[in-house]
């Protein structure tokens, strides 16, 4: 009875794996509507920034990114695209990488095109 049971784990391990990769798994949609704050890069903040970027900033974070006017000063005039943007894991945010997936890039990228609008 144990092995049976031990052989339907193991079969129902194997069945339930996936081959798919991050890259298959993120949108590369290009974004046709207009990019806001509240519906788009907030999400993308709380999600990647706020555990560094939060009141008060910890690990050695410069500012807080908790609400809309940190985030918007953050990318007019502290970098936060190229931070988000660059290469150089030094360099690179979220601090210590992975790099955020290209399509939140992107995102980013566009609400600054479309007028760092708030909602």
């Amino acid at each position: 009875m144990k092995t049976l049971f031990l052989t339907l784990v193991i079969v129902g391990f194997l069945f339930s794996c996936t081959n798919a990769s991050e890259e298959d798994l993120i949108d590369t949609t290009p974004i046709e509507d207009i990019v806001t704050y509240a519906d788009d890069v907030k999400s993308i903040i709380d999600n990647n920034c706020i555990f560094c970027h939060s009141n008060p900033p910890e690990n050695g974070a410069p500012m807080p990114l908790l609400t809309y006017y940190q985030v918007k000063d953050a990318v007019e005039n502290r970098g936060l695209i190229s931070r988000i943007s660059s290469e150089d894991l030094a360099f690179v945010m979220p601090f210590g990488g992975p790099r955020l997936p290209q399509n939140l890039i992107d995102t980013v990228i566009k609400w600054q095109t479309d007028g760092l609008l708030e909602e």
